[in-house]
């Protein structure tokens, strides 16, 4: 038996050979920017300086819906005015809430829920505010909760190798050929 060996110009052309390892390559690379874009949100405001934080009570609604993530910038107390929505620290817990007066000499806030009929019963201290909130975005605080727990993080994880299992898979298709 004779081996017959073929030049590159001789080797018959296949049928779509460059278009399976093209989407690959495509799809993968969508699913690795659509990763780090849905963490975009949640890292880059901290970058600038803001503190996040995932709503969880409606006393905010409809300003702003449970599942929102807020951007809080850290600021003084002193230059917090009536209507602006704060953050603070109580028993604990972050609130987050509207400043209905700023009691300067005692060095306290009153505060109220939007969705609250009447203000909070305890005035908030100086000492318990963590900012103002700068922005809200609905949704998002969901993708927050989801990215922090231990079964989202592992979703986020597969899907990230899927990705890149699909840029190696293209790669070795067109090394192949």
């Amino acid at each position: 038996m004779s081996e017959k060996t073929l030049t590159e110009e001789q080797r018959p052309e296949k049928k779509g050979g460059k278009l399976v390892p093209a989407l690959c390559n495509i799809l993968g690379t969508l699913i690795l920017v659509a990763v780090i874009a849905s963490f975009l949100p949640v890292t880059a405001p901290r970058l600038l300086g803001y503190e996040i934080y995932n709503v969880v009570s409606g006393s905010m609604e409809p300003e702003i819906p449970v599942g929102s993530i807020v951007y809080v910038k850290p600021t003084e107390p002193t230059e917090i005015q009536p209507e602006d929505v704060i953050a603070f620290q109580k028993n604990g817990d972050t609130v987050t809430h509207r400043v209905v007066r700023n009691l300067q000499m005692e060095g306290e806030f009153v505060t109220k829920g939007d969705a609250n009929a009447a203000e909070d019963l305890d005035e908030v201290p100086y000492a318990a505010l963590i900012g103002r909130v700068e922005a809200h975005y609905p949704v998002l605080g969901n993708l927050m909760a989801l990215y922090t727990s231990f079964l989202g993080k592992l979703y986020v994880l597969i899907f990230a190798a899927c990705g890149a299992m699909l840029n190696l898979l293209a790669a070795r298709m067109r090394d192949r050929d």
